[in-house]
């Protein structure tokens, strides 16, 4: 059976560097986009001056970065070919769902769990795959029943069933969609608030992951990863507090704006609307486990489509809108306005060169991010991208981008804390809420894009 091509175990702390590096590139680019005066930049008046306010074109450049995914896919195949062997990349692709049954399966499932696996899980999502091999308990009746099967659990001698063959790859528009939707919403709610409030905001992706995950993938939760998931919902609870109570102007160059109230309110609109946006983010990782499960491609392919289908569909919505709305008296200027978007894209350097390295650094983040998934582990991933929200919030700092909020310090060591308790990274403080297995509800190649 063919494996895939993994990286060598020296390469991992600067694959782990790189990860981090090119994520935080992402938001602080992006933030730094926002800060940029496109109209009216020398009017006396900073409330007169007008900023880079385009969310929309923000997300279709991100999928003009996973698009560049395909060039990483072409490099893999010339390897694989002239130098790794004349195996074929659809081959090489697909690998056995992994399940974690007890304890003397955990190294063939860590081992045989590769680009196909999505997640380890007690419970196998297609229940085929997991009783197939009839008693785990009983290594010969598995291994004799394994004998008969191909390896996606399928009796010999019939292919792996695949559900993008042919036209059905436009499954892939699915999650492209939620994710043009939660990236589009999430782009607006950083013009709201500092880049390490929408950072540590995201952290409400594992409350939506792990409510889908029990409602859609028929996932067990333990009781303190219930209570971790409270946990969440009050560390961004206290994060948005704390920018609500000592806000940071709009634009750090900016005057500070008179009025807690509407600064408050700003800082509160924004969290929400970054908080909301994790639902279709979670939508998105929910649709996209299925469809891993369930065909033998790359998840380094799936950004790649998404890419493809993500852009088409943002680039007519961008028509649409601006013939509904960014034509009109009110719209006009505004960010549906496309071709005012597009004359700030061009004509403006500092947008147009922070644009690429967007693309860039979105890129390079999926091809780091699914190398050391698949070096180490999807826990150790989340874990690591931890740290991302520490060097934005201290780059943020040195930047003068924002203040040090002391309760945004609660605030955050709450959200990791609460994240690493869901994970299984940290035991529960008290005895009779630890359990002998944590189920893993994170995808194993999980595809986060920005």
């Amino acid at each position: 059976m063919a494996t895939a091509v993994t990286p060598p175990r020296a390469l991992i702390p600067f694959l782990v560097a790189m990860m981090l590096f090119t994520g935080v590139c992402n938001t602080l680019l992006t933030k730094y986009q926002d800060n940029q005066c496109v109209r009216d930049c020398d009017n006396p008046d900073p409330k007169k001056r007008q900023h880079f306010e385009q969310p929309v074109i923000q997300t279709l450049q991100m999928f003009v970065g996973e698009m560049g995914c395909w060039l990483v896919v072409g490099l893999i195949s010339l390897y694989r070919r002239y130098v790794g062997g004349t195996t074929s990349p659809s081959s090489a692709s697909y690998q056995p769902i992994a399940t974690v049954d007890n304890e003397n399966n955990d190294a063939d499932a860590d081992a045989d769990a590769d680009d196909g696996a999505s997640i380890h899980s007690t419970t196998a999502l297609n229940p085929n795959r997991s009783s197939s091999g009839g008693n785990n308990n009983n290594n010969s009746n598995s291994n004799s029943s394994s004998s008969n099967i191909n390896d996606c659990g399928v009796p010999k001698p019939h292919d792996c069933p695949s559900v993008l063959r042919g036209w059905r790859v436009t499954l892939l528009a699915l999650p492209a969609i939620c994710d043009i939707l939660g990236t589009t919403l999430m782009n607006a709610g950083l013009l709201l608030v500092a880049a390490s409030i929408y950072q540590m905001t995201r952290g409400a992706l594992v409350l939506f992951v792990g409510l889908f995950s029990v409602v859609f993938l028929r996932r067990h939760l333990h009781l303190f990863q219930w209570l971790s998931l409270v946990g969440v919902m009050l560390g961004v609870g206290v994060v948005g507090l704390a920018g609500a109570i000592q806000p940071d102007p709009k634009h750090h160059h900016a005057v500070e704006p008179q009025g807690f109230s509407a600064d408050a309110l700003r800082v509160i609109l924004g969290v929400l609307m970054i908080a909301g946006a994790q639902i279709f983010t979670a939508t998105q990782f929910v649709l996209e486990e299925w469809i891993l499960e369930r065909s033998a491609i790359e998840p380094l392919r799936v950004v790649g489509w998404e890419g493809i289908f993500g852009f088409s569909v943002t680039l007519l919505g961008m028509v649409v809108l601006h013939a509904v709305v960014g034509r009109t008296e009110a719209g006009r200027n505004g960010p549906f306005d496309m071709v005012e978007g597009w004359r700030q894209f061009w004509e403006y350097r500092p947008v147009f060169v922070s644009s690429v390295l967007i693309m860039i650094s979105i890129g390079g983040f999926n091809f780091f991010g699914l190398s050391v998934t698949r070096s180490v582990s999807a826990t150790a991933r989340s874990t690591i991208d931890t740290c991302r929200t520490l060097f934005i919030w201290m780059v943020s700092l040195g930047l003068g981008w924002e203040t040090f909020k002391w309760l945004q310090v609660v605030g955050f060591a709450l959200l990791v804390y609460s994240t690493f308790l869901f994970n299984g990274v940290v035991q529960p403080p008290f005895e009779f809420l630890r359990v002998r297995e944590v189920e893993e509800l994170l995808p194993e190649e999980p595809i986060e894009h920005n």
